[in-house]
């Protein structure tokens, strides 16, 4: 069976990303959008809200969607997240996409021996992956926010968690669109 192209009247944009965003194929904006967060749900919402007249109108339903979604949901996408310092799988975009968000993190035995070690006890402590929109931070700075978020309670971290994850999301849904302007992606 053909993809199904979206038969939504497309919206007027001047944003090159934004207007091959909307004219994705919806099973290929499926695929585009989970890269950007696996949560069940998330990708289906943002995609269901096509077209967009703009970025802003974009990142605002991605936002929204984030903002709505439930704990659950939220573990789901954990689990396609890499631990910091780890190679992201989720396709080239998404590895790709990954290795720069963490580049702060440099090859300093010791910096990574006790991220490694604060990784392990994070996730003894709540069950799943540590998880930072590591992107503008250092492994310092990073191994910090993880020791300062051992002693959240479990409402707290979830909390955070999912802030987190929202803030990764947007991030690479704003890549996916300005690889879409220029014909990048893959």
């Amino acid at each position: 069976m053909p993809a199904r192209v979206s038969s939504r009247v497309a919206a007027v944009t001047d944003d090159p990303g934004v207007a091959a965003f909307n004219g994705l194929p919806e099973d290929r904006a499926l695929a585009e959008l989970a890269v950007c967060n696996a949560a069940t749900g998330w990708a289906a919402a943002t995609e269901a809200g096509r077209p967009y007249a703009d970025r802003v109108a974009v990142l605002a339903a991605a936002d929204r969607i984030s903002a709505g979604l439930a704990v659950a949901a939220v573990r789901v996408a954990l689990d396609g997240h890499p631990r910091i310092g780890a190679r992201a799988d989720g396709g080239e975009a998404g590895s790709r996409w990954s290795q720069d968000e963490q580049s702060g993190v440099r090859r300093e035995e010791a910096t990574l021996a006790s991220l490694e070690r604060g990784n392990r006890d994070y996730e003894e402590r709540f069950g799943h992956i540590y998880l930072v929109c590591a992107s503008g931070l250092d492994a310092e700075q990073m191994l910090a926010d993880l020791r300062a978020r051992l002693a959240n309670d479990e409402q707290t971290e979830q909390r955070v968690v999912a802030a987190e994850l929202a803030k990764i999301a947007r991030l690479r849904l704003g890549k996916l669109l300005d690889e879409m302007a220029t014909g990048e992606q893959a």
